[in-house]
């Protein structure tokens, strides 16, 4: 069993930056699994956002994130991050960080492990 547990979310003006971090504990450590971060959006499904390879030689970014947002990890830590750089009013969401795969992938059903999410409000 692996739990995924979030911090930094919270207020930022638009322009602004904020952290997000992600830690896993348990028997199974996320180290060895793809990790992943997704959003959903008042009214909006759940989206992908970006994910990272266990040894962070892979990554992908949704188009919307891509050159502001920046998803790294450090498997010594069993740790996620989520750099947000640039933020603008339509980044206001829950975050949720995620693991599980052996391989990359968007589908949200191929990640086992969630954590709590973690709110993301960005003001204009």
């Amino acid at each position: 069993q692996v739990q995924l547990v979030e911090s930094g979310g919270g207020l930022v003006q638009a322009g602004g930056s904020l952290r997000l971090s992600c830690a896993a504990s348990g028997r199974t450590s996320s180290t060895y699994y793809y990790m992943a971060w997704f959003r959903q959006a008042p009214g909006k499904e759940r989206e992908f956002v970006a994910t990272i390879g266990h040894s962070s030689d892979l990554t992908d970014y949704e188009d919307s994130v891509k050159g502001r947002f920046t998803i790294s990890r450090n498997n010594a830590k069993n740790a996620m991050y989520l750099h947000m750089n640039s933020l603008t009013p339509e980044d206001t969401a829950v975050y949720y960080c995620a693991a599980g795969p052996t391989y990359s992938t968007r589908i949200q059903r191929r990640y086992l492990y969630w954590a709590q999410g973690t709110q993301v409000t960005v003001s204009s």
